[in-house]
């Protein structure tokens, strides 16, 4: 054991009264595992990051950083050090101070590093402790502000005469978007493009060609933002440069094409969907955007209530039945499907889904890809499931008889069925499957549970600003005239949430428990509007009363709510 982690158990307990048996089970760990003490004791939550960089300030008599702003670091500084040089080291240069660059390290003792930044920078350098996972958040930061002006340059660059066609190059896989250093001004566009769209939370990428121009818009948590708007003639270059990296026939641009990137930025692993058309101006394309190694919702943190949390657990866990999503493209259906299949996901089950696409890769979970081409569809990839002794089955999505039937089928003989419809509410769904010509007395005995869902985008927390109900507010929202005042926030925007005024989405249920009651309308074919009537009178919170406690509780606005329920905005 070294002097240095000696040194530093002895300032953390005599300085911080840090319990003894706690060190020293670090040390055991550090150990049997190797790595530093203080990343062990940091990880295992014996420290905070201020208690352990104050001990190794003391120890080292050097000065330390708590925090590290971009607004904290000279540009001029980072456009001499390369980002992987930064990286590998978790070193970063911050300031010129009284003729000395000030540099933030993660390990003071590692040498190397500072003798180089110091020929690189024509400086001599004072190292400044900080901790590693607070130098590389810097760095991804600062050097994201170069980046962002890498497509403004990169447009410069590629005068009229270029061939942006050829200067689309070859795809390097998996390279750091932020690391790479290609010279070509359209490669440089294109992953200015893809970084800022990681980099911002967009889901999808569009690139829309038009008679005098090309635009590029961003889908963030659910809305669309124009992002840049490019000259008519980088069209053809930037939709060949996307067909080479997803491995698209560039000579193709008669018919529509689909293909796949996977992208590496900032340190994380992106899969990118593609899609190409041909239109009337031109390719437009569309990149759906999903994140490798992306966590796994657990049922509260998709939003849902407690009560309703515990009947969706209950939903999840029978042995038979049809529980079914719906909503519009986008609501979060299969992010839902996704979750429950996780909180039943044991050693004694056996989950096959069919899905178009795979969207995640679920550990422990039989998953198959809908192929069109060689007659794969939902109907025959689902006959297919049902001999491999499943216990619950997950359907992308019922769209025709053939499915349903299966599917009802299915559910009759002892598995339990999690598909998904397009429908606008609960009710919806169950008149949609006798419309595709399902027999009521089908869809009665088998369809347990409908869940209605839409995804409301989640106010901001440090820009909203709060103001008492107005009666108009009020009335919108369904609320009685009598109900007591009430205070709400609204959207304002500010730099952490780009200026939109929201940060991230939750989901809003409408729940319709199939009971007897509501089996007999079933059979007698009653329209969505009787069975959501006896279904709210039983208890059924629809998707408008859910958004307004939603509004109640500060988590969002009315007029997200009256926007994602379909209601008309009085704007």
């Amino acid at each position: 054991m070294s002097t240095v982690d000696d040194r530093l158990i002895e300032i953390l307990h005599e300085q911080y009264a840090v319990p003894l048996e706690a060190l020293e089970q670090a040390r055991d760990v550090q150990r049997d595992k190797g790595g530093q003490l203080g990343d062990i004791l940091l990880q295992r939550q014996v420290i905070r990051e201020e208690q352990l960089l104050e001990a190794l300030s003391l120890h080292y008599h050097l000065p330390h950083r708590a925090h590290l702003r971009p607004s904290d670091v000279e540009l001029d500084l980072i456009a001499r050090v390369p980002i992987a040089f930064a990286k590998r080291n978790v070193v970063l240069p911050i300031q010129i101070r009284d003729g000395l660059v000030e540099v933030a390290v993660a390990d003071p003792l590692n040498f190397p590093p500072l003798d180089d930044l110091r020929i690189l920078l024509d400086h001599n350098v004072q190292p400044v402790l900080s901790t590693a996972t607070i130098i590389l958040g810097c760095i991804n930061q600062v050097y994201d502000q170069t980046a962002s002006n890498r497509a403004e340059q990169a447009i410069e660059d590629m005068s009229v005469a270029e061939d942006v066609d050829a200067s689309a190059g070859e795809w390097d896989e998996r390279l750091d978007l932020l690391d790479a250093t290609d010279e070509a001004p359209m490669i440089r566009l294109v992953n200015s493009i893809l970084y800022q769209a990681a980099r911002q939370r967009a889901s999808d990428i569009h690139v829309e060609p038009f008679e005098q121009e090309v635009l590029v818009r961003y889908r963030i948590d659910g809305v669309l933002y124009n992002n840049m708007t490019l000259p008519r003639r980088l069209h053809s270059g930037l939709v060949s440069r996307i067909k080479i990296m997803s491995g698209l026939n560039i000579a193709e641009k008669r018919l529509p094409q689909d293909g796949r990137i996977t992208i590496r930025t900032a340190g994380r692993e992106v899969d990118l969907r593609v899609s190409v058309i041909p239109t009337a101006f031109g390719e437009r394309g569309v990149l759906r955007l999903l994140e490798k190694g992306t966590r796994l919702f657990s049922l509260r943190d998709l939003g849902l209530p407690d009560e309703t949390m515990t009947v969706v657990d209950q939903l999840i866990r029978m042995s038979h039945g049809i529980v079914l999503v719906t909503g519009p493209t986008g609501s979060g259906k299969t992010t839902t499907l996704y979750t429950g299949l996780s909180q039943i996901n044991t050693s004694d089950k056996n989950i096959i889904t069919i899905e178009d696409p795979v969207e995640y890769q679920l550990k422990g979970i039989g998953q198959m890809q809908v192929n069109a081409k060689i007659n794969m569809t939902f109907a025959n990839g689902l006959r297919a499931i049902l001999r491999q002794d499943p216990d619950v089955i997950m359907v992308g999505e019922i769209r025709d008889r053939e499915t349903a039937d299966i599917a009802i089928h299915a559910s009759l003989t002892g598995h339990l069925v999690l598909s998904t419809l397009h429908t606008n509410d609960a009710a919806g769904a169950v008149t949609r499957l006798i419309d595709m010509d399902v027999e009521p007395f089908l869809v009665s005995s088998s369809v347990s549970a409908v869940i209605a869902q839409r995804l409301v985008r989640v106010l901001c927390p440090d820009c909203r600003q709060s103001s008492p109900m107005s009666q108009d507010e009020r009335i919108k929202l369904g609320l009685d005239e009598g109900s007591a005042p009430a205070t709400i926030y609204h959207a304002v925007g500010c730099d952490s949430c780009m200026k939109t005024g929201y940060r991230g989405r939750k989901g809003i249920y409408e729940i319709l428990l199939v009971d007897d009651d509501i089996r007999s309308l079933i059979l007698s074919k009653s329209d969505s509007t009787q069975i959501q009537k006896l279904a709210v009178e039983k208890g059924m919170k629809t998707l408008a009363q859910q958004g307004a406690i939603k509004v109640l509780e500060g988590m969002t606005t009315v007029e997200e709510v009256l926007r994602v329920t379909l209601q008309e905005v009085a704007w």
